[in-house]
């Protein structure tokens, strides 16, 4: 366990985690499709969600990639993940993604997540800049972003694709050690 709040803990992504990763993502199919359409596709199944994790495991210890789970303290189930992901060591620079069960929104759950791995991320892995990208239309995100002292920078223009619709905008926000 990495950091506790209230009744959710955060933990680095795990081998055991398959399972419920799987759950995870089939329960909340409908609000990862667009912007998490891998991670979506690539936890379908019990099978695939254990080749998944076995990677994530490795891109963690190789510090390519973070992956985190969120969880409840009595369920012991997942609610949430959160990315610390497109890691530049030159420049000292990652993005955060993060996305939280249906159930579990609003609850300023995500955005306490959010501002602990940011933490971490700076105090941990002495990074220097770190992003969120979010279409203006996922106002939760935007919110998150905001609460957690992002500021926004700028618009992107057609910096994402989702599957099977046109390049959209992204607006970016940053925040510094």
């Amino acid at each position: 366990m990495i950091f506790e709040f209230d009744a959710y803990y955060i933990d680095a992504i795990q081998e055991k985690d398959a399972w419920r990763l799987c759950d995870f993502v089939i329960a909340n199919s409908e609000r990862l499709k667009t912007f998490f359409p891998k991670t979506l596709k690539e936890n379908l199944t019990p099978d695939l969600a254990s080749i998944f994790v076995q990677k994530k495991v490795k891109e963690f210890i190789a510090k390519k990639e973070f992956l985190f789970t969120i969880r409840s303290k009595n369920e012991k189930s997942l609610i949430g993940l959160v990315y610390i992901k497109e890691l530049d060591w030159k420049i000292s620079q990652a993005e955060l993604a993060y996305a939280v069960a249906y159930q579990f929104e609003g609850k300023g759950i995500t955005t306490k997540a959010v501002n602990a791995l940011s933490q971490w991320a700076f105090n941990e892995q002495q990074l220097k800049t770190l992003q969120i990208l979010v279409h203006e239309t996922n106002k939760g995100s935007i919110s998150v972003a905001k609460k957690s002292k992002y500021v926004w920078v700028k618009t992107l223009p057609e910096v994402f694709t989702p599957p099977g619709s046109k390049p959209l905008d992204m607006e970016l926000y940053e925040l510094y050690s």
